[in-house]
């Protein structure tokens, strides 16, 4: 092929430079290197690249529509040797990242964003599922740092660092028979109420301060819970972050209770295994989140 990525940088040099003399300079050759190279290149294309008719070389009208591709080009190939450096400096290859499907995401997206700034070539994959199901990914080595709620206990293995909180509320259908025209309940009149719970289906949940009633119905969805929620089935503690956009437009209804005040605050922490130290990418994740 005519273009390598040495001709590239020859033919972008002149092009920015106005001269073979000026684009030897700033690469460091001779300006018969220069003009021979540009030359040589232009005996493959089969076309000439510049108009020598005047004092400097002019780029004619086929170099200039080939000018944006050899931009992008030398732009993406300096971007390929800095993440090579970057990868033997110790970034990972790929950054997996578990968030309890509960969470707001937008800090998450917002910290991914700045990472992605920072290593264009790093590959991110974002999973998300219930919390237990976040935590034994991590467990297993499938995810590098998980973004769950506290757990009731520390965990001897994990390393954490406080991102946020969320506020679970109750709410229910403004359909639901339990508590139509029946005044302000208690909150352990919930206990005989079917509760809408995400959970994962294989394990049993290791957190049960959301949960209150006695008859359950699980999934693995929030989008499912909502839904089966707003459909009359059941009520739900669900994040106010989620549940905000159906309860002013009157989908939910947020329950009030005589006795308590309607609101779980659940500690957000980002968190990884102590045996595995955070690598670059992980770690500028944390830190972004944790600002």
């Amino acid at each position: 092929m005519a273009f390598t990525n040495d001709s590239v940088e020859l033919f972008l040099a002149v092009v920015d430079k106005g001269s073979f003399s000026a684009a030897a300079r700033s690469l460091g050759k001779v300006p018969s290197a220069v003009s021979m190279g540009i030359a040589n290149l232009e005996a493959e294309l089969g076309y000439p690249l510049f108009d020598r008719t005047h004092r400097e070389p002019a780029p004619t009208a086929l170099a200039m529509a080939l000018l944006p591709h050899a931009r992008l080009i030398a732009d993406q190939f300096k971007q390929l040797q800095v993440h090579a450096l970057q990868l033997s400096q110790g970034l990972e290859s790929k950054l997996s990242i578990g968030v309890v499907t509960e969470l707001d995401t937008r800090r998450l997206l917002a910290a991914i964003g700045a990472v992605s700034r920072h290593y264009p070539l790093l590959e991110i994959e974002v999973l998300t599922a219930p919390q237990d199901e976040v935590l034994r990914w991590l467990h297993s080595g499938r995810v590098s740092v998980g973004l769950t709620f506290a757990g009731l206990s520390v965990n001897a293995l994990e390393r954490f660092q406080f991102i946020g909180s969320e506020q679970l509320i109750a709410c229910i259908s403004p359909l639901h028979p339990k508590f139509q025209g029946s005044g302000e309940p208690f909150l352990e009149d919930l206990v005989q109420v079917r509760q809408i719970v995400v959970a994962s289906a294989d394990l049993p949940l290791s957190d049960s301060r959301p949960l209150i009633g006695q008859s359950c119905w699980r999934t693995d969805s929030l989008g499912m819970a909502l839904e089966m929620v707003e459909a009359g089935f059941g009520w739900g503690n669900f994040p106010l972050s989620a549940v905000a956009p159906l309860l002013e437009a009157g989908r939910l209804k947020r329950l009030s209770f005589r006795n308590i005040e309607n609101g779980l605050a659940m500690v957000v922490n980002a968190v990884w295994l102590k045996h595995q130290p955070l690598r670059k990418g992980a770690a500028e994740l944390v830190r972004f989140l944790s600002v």
